[in-house]
């Protein structure tokens, strides 16, 4: 990466100082807040994204999104795009009596997002993007087990809203017309697919998409009506996703959708259902950050179902626990293709720039 100028450094150190001194007064303030919301039973206090303290990873500071692993120390990164990345469901525990949405101002939980999904899953853009990951009111996970209940519905278009008020923040005070790419997982993922809809399909938005990356979660058929579904690896202004799971498994919500997915093979970036082999998986990161992980695993887009099925090596899917034997691999959609999302990006980003 570029080195900053050390006046440069000077204003960001300073922030981050004038930042901290800050943080405890607005804490105790919005918990004072909170306080008197949950006497009145209403939902928690909105972030207030002109504060950068309401932003997992932007580049006006320091944030989990700008590591970068051992292995890539030496290579140089460019920012000529913009990653706008909504984060999956951190907010799991205490279902018995946790709120629907997620309290903002809630400092461990903002921790646990920045020391994964953040770290993990959204650094992998930094080698071609800025990136903006806003914190949200994140629906609590067990929404999704109730999730056509009028409760869930309103939890989740809460988590949307406010993603919503910080892309167009994004828009209105940073964009300034530079190209974007739009990644999410899980519940961000969900909230991406109509934030698509709403900003980009067959709008004036979408001649500035690169590419939006929406793994884990259903990308339906009929989902876009003018955003093409990505099957070439330097296919720009389309949209890809994909769900894994291990080779020969589905969950019955896959079998509900009768085949009505759409689904991308992350390592040849084309939606056939040849198996890739191995030797052409650029690489994964497990819980070590500074480990790649390469040429280990093999993966199919499923026929039919249009789910990714992978293969592993023994020694890996010993380490993988819960996920191998449920044969669900969805908490690892983005560490298993890690790098080879990450060198497919400058191959789209390097598109773009080419064609425009």
């Amino acid at each position: 990466m570029k080195k900053i100028s050390f006046l440069f450094s000077a204003i960001i150190f300073l922030q981050n100082v004038s930042f901290s001194q800050t943080l405890r007064e607005r804490i105790k303030e919005r918990r004072e807040q909170r306080s008197e919301s949950k006497s009145e039973d209403v939902d928690p206090a909105p972030p207030d994204y002109s504060d950068l303290y309401y932003w997992a990873a932007h580049p006006g500071k320091w944030d989990y999104s700008d590591s970068i692993p051992s292995f890539l120390n030496d290579k140089t990164c460019d920012t000529n795009v913009d990653v706008f990345f909504l984060h999956p469901t951190t907010y799991i525990r205490d279902a018995r009596n946790a709120n629907m949405n997620a309290d903002v101002d809630d400092s461990a939980l903002n921790h646990q997002t920045d020391i994964t999904t953040i770290l993990y899953q959204a650094s992998l853009f930094n080698g071609n993007c800025r990136v903006f990951a806003p914190r949200y009111r994140q629906a609590h996970l067990k929404a999704y087990f109730q999730i056509t209940s009028e409760e869930s519905k309103k939890a989740f278009d809460l988590a949307y809203g406010d993603l919503k008020t910080a892309f167009q923040y994004y828009l209105d005070h940073w964009n300034q017309g530079r190209p974007i790419i739009i990644a999410a997982h899980s519940q961000g993922s969900m909230h991406a697919v109509r934030l698509l809809k709403e900003f980009f399909d067959g709008k004036p938005l979408q001649k500035q998409l690169v590419c939006a990356y929406v793994p884990g979660w259903q990308i339906r058929k009929d989902d876009f009506k003018n955003l093409p579904f990505g099957n070439l690896p330097a296919q720009t202004g389309c949209v890809v996703g994909w769900r894994t799971y291990k080779k020969d498994k589905e969950d019955f919500l896959v079998k509900r959708e009768n085949g009505n997915s759409l689904c991308i093979n992350p390592v040849s970036w084309t939606t056939n259902n040849n198996w890739t082999p191995k030797e052409m998986h650029r690489g994964a990161i497990g819980k070590d950050f500074n480990k790649l992980i390469s040429k280990r695993i093999s993966v199919e887009v499923a026929p039919d179902i249009n789910v990714l099925w992978i293969e592993l090596p023994e020694d890996i899917e010993q380490k993988s626990g819960l996920a191998s034997r449920l044969g669900n691999f969805h908490i690892a959609d983005y560490n298993l293709f890690w790098m080879d999302i990450r060198e497919n990006v400058k191959q789209r980003v390097d598109a773009y720039i080419h064609k425009n």
